[in-house]
């Protein structure tokens, strides 16, 4: 039997996840007491076939019993007992907003301020992040690429990517993104927005994208950049990183900082190590 525990903060994605394990498969149990996970293995081991893949979730619901949980992982290994551990995670300021969007409190609140309880609860549960096999922060993902990256290791048996990165085009116009991690202004390159025929497209368009890279400093600031990050991520792995936000501005957002952004992000698609996904935030906006 495959088992999965299935843990993490409240607000991370808990309940898409078990969704998502759902339809690939996994006989899913939520909310299980810790006292009850010893004999629930038992019970769908021996139900062979049935139950070859199982996932359990054991969060913060549990109370203060999820203390005990520690010992109980020391006691599974030792008997033998495989398992993997599953975490969600996701920034506080996202869970936050979350929770205020479906005017919801955690179950666990008691009438305290959520970002009490969230501090509290991180606390309670470092432990089993620590202890993790595999840790997946989606304060950038969508439901879709939350779906990507779980079928991606516990479907296609692809090797887990660490590492999340999200390449962002921006304005400077309308502000720098508050969630960056590296910002690149690349307003020293070809204006297209000062040729009328071009004003109207995007750097998605290739006459755009040919503009942008009409002369050689385009083409060594993709080269300079694709070994910036070749060496970058790596380190960011190594240090324990979950996400990376890599931004590239321009004016308004529509031509260069597109360009520049589909250029990088074709380049990171190479990497075998890391999950990646573009956004064009400012695209869209009407000047």
């Amino acid at each position: 039997m495959k088992l999965l525990i299935l843990t993490g903060m409240s607000g991370s994605g808990k309940h898409t996840a078990f969704k998502v394990l759902e339809d690939i498969g996994y006989h899913c149990v939520d909310n299980l007491p810790v006292a009850l996970l010893k004999d629930f293995i038992e019970l769908a081991a021996r139900k062979g076939e049935e139950m070859s893949r199982v996932a359990v979730g054991i969060d913060i619901r549990n109370g203060d019993s999820i203390s005990e949980l520690q010992d109980i992982l020391d006691e599974l290994e030792s008997d033998g007992k495989g398992f993997d551990i599953l975490f969600m995670d996701a920034d506080d300021e996202v869970i936050l907003r979350r929770y205020k969007e479906t005017r919801r409190t955690p179950p666990h609140s008691n009438g305290e301020r959520i970002e009490e309880t969230l501090k509290k609860e991180r606390k309670i549960m470092h432990f089993l992040k620590e202890r993790a096999t595999y840790v997946i922060d989606t304060t950038h993902l969508l439901t879709r690429d939350l779906r990507e990256e779980m079928s991606k290791i516990f479907t296609d048996n692809a090797e887990y990517k660490s590492l999340f990165v999200t390449v962002l085009s921006f304005g400077f116009k309308y502000g720098i993104p508050t969630d960056a991690d590296l910002v690149f202004d690349v307003r020293f390159l070809p204006n297209p927005y000062y040729i009328e025929e071009l004003r109207p497209l995007t750097g998605n368009d290739e006459k755009i994208r040919s503009f942008v890279l009409r002369d050689d400093t385009g083409k060594q600031f993709v080269e300079k950049m694709t070994d910036l990050i070749g060496f970058l991520i790596p380190q960011y792995i190594s240090e324990g990183k979950n996400q990376l936000v890599i931004c590239f501005g321009c004016t308004g957002g529509k031509h260069r900082s597109v360009t520049m952004a589909n250029e990088i992000y074709e380049k990171l698609c190479e990497y075998k190590d890391i999950g990646v996904r573009i956004e064009h935030r400012d695209i869209n906006i009407k000047k």
